[in-house]
């Protein structure tokens, strides 16, 4: 459908107007609403209160002080809770602090300087490094990329993954592809989940680089919104069924179940890759917060007990979600200037407006108090080829605060397509 395809010229003024004086009312409002980043909100954040409930005992099941040193891939309970609720092996998984972004970033700074389990040589003695980029993605993999001075190349994010096909190709051909970012649950942002074919394939497929590795950010693993959830194929186990076993370092934390600036996180891996990474980890940490590793297990206790929590998360997060969906069909539905998403987890909503019209509509929106993730954020280098895509973020702001924001930003994509179909 083409944009407006239904209007004459004078009714595209028209209809302009009508929506200039709604904007300028908006702006006579004063908000000041920011949607920029995918943060729980308050009432998400209070399910979690319970977190520190029995300080008194620090002294782990095994009898382990908890105060002191040592255990550097994490206490046993955090171990095996969380190889409960990723599928794999205690001895395939590392335990660390806080952030699971650290991790990777850290990840990517030892394959750089010293090597991962497997290279040759670090990456930093190569003439050139590419990584894949399943796009629209997540702006923090690509800024970790770019300081490393790593080339990113964009692959298009479809209904079921990333394009395989292309994948497959590159991969096979060139040597100096050695990564692959993936958020493959209820991606960030386009919040589709890989399906099984992708993740066999990305398995199975043959690469040039024998040092070729797949950072899997499973950071959205458990938060369905709906009880129909997604399905994710285990992607260590298919690696491993592939011989390709030390492929992929898969990441995540509770950083979105409990409290983002206290919680827990890890990354499994090949029991070899786990080994490696671990002697390397002793020379910088003699270990992480076992504290709060206890804390989080005694109240997580286990994947039963995280299920029916994430579902207090969800009945929190479904309306917010619902409330964008019913404003962007109301709105924009049947006039051919954007697309959205409606996914069944995650954080976001995906965006798509009128070719050239991204910035346009986060600038009108930034003026009329709604602050949006910069467009082109979701690409790398910050820019979007085609500068259409936007990420939503509503988990934090209050419904009435968040039906607002969408309600100026339904606006906003209207007005920046009738400014650039009027001006053809």
């Amino acid at each position: 459908m083409q944009a407006f395809e239904n209007f004459n010229k004078e009714e595209l003024v028209k209809r302009k107007n009508e929506l200039s004086e709604e904007y300028e009312n908006f702006k006579k409002q004063g908000l000041k609403l920011d949607m920029s980043r995918g943060k729980p909100c308050i009432e998400q954040l209070d399910l979690s209160n319970g977190l520190f409930n029995d300080v008194q005992n620090l002294f782990s099941e095994d009898g382990t002080d908890c105060r002191n040193y040592g255990i550097l891939d994490g206490i046993l309970e955090a171990k095996r809770l969380f190889a409960e609720l990723f599928d794999v092996n205690t001895d395939e998984i590392f335990i660390a602090g806080n952030s699971s972004l650290s991790l990777m970033y850290d990840l990517m700074a030892k394959a750089f300087n010293h090597g991962l389990n497997g290279f040759e040589k670090p990456w930093s003695k190569l003439d050139k490094i590419k990584f894949l980029c399943p796009c629209p993605g997540y702006d923090r993999h690509f800024a970790i990329t770019q300081l490393f001075g790593v080339e990113m190349i964009i692959v298009p994010i479809e209904s079921n993954g990333p394009d395989i096909e292309m994948i497959e190709d590159l991969v096979s051909q060139d040597e100096t592809i050695k990564g692959m970012w993936s958020i493959p649950m209820y991606s960030n942002p386009s919040g589709i989940t890989y399906s099984d074919e992708v993740v066999r394939r990305l398995a199975n497929m043959k690469t040039k680089a024998s040092d070729f590795r797949i950072f899997w950010d499973n950071a959205y693993a458990l938060h369905h919104l709906y009880d129909t959830p997604d399905r994710l194929l285990n992607i260590i186990s298919e690696c491993q069924r592939a011989g390709n076993p030390d492929r992929v370092y898969m990441f995540g934390s509770t950083s979105k179940v409990t409290f983002p600036g206290a919680g827990v996180a890890f990354v499994a891996s090949s029991k070899e890759n786990i080994n490696h990474l671990k002697k390397q980890i002793s020379i910088q940490t003699i270990g992480y917060n076992k504290i709060n590793m206890l804390f989080h297990t005694r109240f997580l206790k286990n994947a039963a007990t995280v299920n029916e929590h994430m579902k207090k998360h969800a009945e929190i997060l479904r309306p917010k979600f619902e409330a964008v969906h019913e404003i962007l069909d109301r709105r924009l539905s049947g006039k051919g200037i954007a697309s959205w998403n409606k996914p069944n987890g995650g954080y976001f909503i995906s965006l798509d407006v009128l070719s050239g019209c991204a910035k346009r509509t986060v600038s009108l929106a930034k003026e009329a108090g709604v602050v949006l993730t910069n467009a082109g954020a979701t690409f790398p280098y910050g820019t979007d080829p085609r500068d259409s895509n936007i990420r939503i973020a509503p988990t934090y702001p209050p419904l009435s605060e968040l039906r607002t924001a969408i309600e100026v930003l339904a606006v906003c994509v209207e007005l920046a397509a009738l400014e650039k179909v009027l001006a053809v």
